[in-house]
């Protein structure tokens, strides 16, 4: 028996164009005092990423696969193919490689090998939504010797940051900014690198603020303005904005702000034409307003949640949904005067007419630090099995 243990040492979420580092350690549970002849041995071990597609087939027509194309090979035991056994496609997989041939194990003994693999920037986020689904993992495959092939599959998530992939680093690293001090190597440095330049990306783009001031109205007249000073956002943060219903000429009684996000699959790929669009809701603000001058919302974007994104087969949008109840009447009968003595009372009326519109506002997601978002991740960073 080999126990074979997986451990992302950063945490379970990386940004595209970074370097994922996996220990993995197999050892031999069994106490040093056995004998020798209690040794266990491996012919291989090889690790590969990739990333698998599902689609709804109530939802999304994908083009029939090429059945020619199948490798035989696959069918198998002892051929190592990552994504055997798993739903969907496999639509992006980086070369695997090799950990070691023929190792031997005496008890109580453990070797440890590092996986070092670049994530491809050209591959979509971790995304699962009511149409498709992409899930990246890492699989490392073991074998002993005529047996099986074991896989441990290591579940992570990405994030997709556009921009990142047109920047060039500069060449001449004297000129690129370096700790004196720390001894890095290549791929290292420039993974770290690319980390900072998308925390600098991800910085100026959602830290840029402007009034954006709108009016409420309906077709009997104005109901109030909204004020909102950016629309763009990082996943973890709070979309902030305020009402003023001082200037409305029509009473607004009640108002709902839901953060939505808008899944829609591509023209060609619909499975019946014009299909309707799939929402889901993330958080929501609701408060009764008759008699109010000025009110505010809070909606956190979950750091668990998917930034914005756009691909061959579906698109992720988020947006704004508001809801407005609003008086048929005049401000004035909305409240009813209950006594004529000397001391008053006001109610409210017991039935009101009322209308009802809708406004949506489109905001932009986009992406935060990775390592912010291992702390949420539904994800572990070490994953075992026993061989």
């Amino acid at each position: 028996m080999i126990e074979v243990l997986a451990k992302l040492g950063r945490g379970p979420v990386f940004l595209a164009g970074e370097v994922l580092e996996c220990v993995i350690t197999f050892t031999n549970p069994l106490s040093p005092s056995s004998t020798s002849a209690s040794s266990e041995m491996l012919a291989w071990a090889s690790a590969q990423i990739h990333c698998q597609f599902h689609a709804s087939e109530n939802r999304v027509a994908l083009p029939p696969s090429d059945g020619s194309k199948h490798d035989v090979q696959a069918e198998n035991e002892t051929v190592f193919v990552p994504n055997r056994g798993e739903r969907g496609q496999c639509i992006l997989s980086t070369p695997p490689k090799i950990l070691f041939c023929d190792l031997r194990l005496d008890p109580g003994e453990s070797k440890s090998y590092s996986y070092c693999e670049t994530l491809p920037l050209d591959g979509p986020p971790s995304f699962r939504g009511q149409s498709v689904k992409y899930v990246y993992k890492l699989t490392i495959g073991c074998q002993r010797v005529n047996s099986p092939i074991k896989l441990l599959r290591v579940p992570f998530r990405v994030l997709v940051l556009h921009g990142l992939k047109d920047y060039q680093f500069p060449q001449d690293e004297a000129v690129a900014p370096s700790n004196p001090f720390l001894e890095e190597e290549e791929g290292l440095k420039k993974d770290s690198r690319l980390a900072d330049l998308a925390t600098e990306l991800l910085m100026v783009a959602t830290s840029r603020r402007s009034l954006h001031l709108y009016n409420i109205s309906n077709t009997r007249g104005k109901v109030g303005t909204f004020c909102i000073f950016k629309t763009v956002y990082k996943i973890g943060e709070d979309v902030i904005g305020t009402f003023n219903f001082s200037e409305g000429d029509i009473p607004c009684l009640q108002f709902s702000v839901s953060l939505q996000t808008e899944e829609s699959i591509q023209e060609e790929f619909q499975r019946r034409r014009g299909q309707p669009v799939s929402f889901s809701t993330h958080a929501r603000h609701q408060e009764s307003c008759l008699h109010t001058a000025q009110s505010s919302f809070s909606l956190p974007i979950p750091l668990s949640s998917t930034p914005g994104f756009t691909t061959n087969i579906v698109s992720l949008k988020w947006r704004l949904h508001f809801e407005f109840v609003t008086s048929g009447e005049s401000s004035g009968t909305c409240l009813v005067r209950g006594s004529q003595s000397e001391a008053v009372t006001w109610s409210g009326v017991e039935q009101m007419e009322v209308d009802t519109f809708s406004w949506d506002l489109p905001i932009k997601v986009l992406p935060t630090n990775p390592i912010l978002a291992s702390y949420v991740s539904q994800f572990s960073s070490t994953n075992s099995i026993t061989i």
